[in-house]
């Protein structure tokens, strides 16, 4: 298997590890640290994730801070279960 990631799987890891965050969030040092990623990739993504609702963006203490919706949750949610469902077919997402 190669070890990119193509864009579903970089939205479902930042949507996870942003909800692995709690409702405090995650701020964008350990958000690129912990999804490996770089920082125009992480902005451009994270810039999707917000418009669509999946994530919000707050300042605090001149930080960006990123916490995950609800809507955000339930995409998750729906993206686990379908990449359970690919890999039990050996299908890797």
């Amino acid at each position: 298997m190669s070890a990119y990631r193509n864009s579903v799987k970089i939205i479902g890891d930042v949507l996870r590890i942003t909800d692995e965050s709690g409702m405090g969030g995650v701020n964008l040092t350990s958000l690129l640290r912990k999804a490996n990623l770089s920082y125009g990739r992480l902005a451009s993504v994270a810039g999707k994730l917000v418009q669509a609702g999946l994530m919000s963006e707050q300042a605090q203490n001149g930080q960006r801070i990123y916490v995950i919706t609800q809507q955000g949750k339930e995409y998750l949610r729906r993206y686990q279960q379908f990449a359970e469902v690919a890999d039990s077919f050996g299908l890797g997402l």
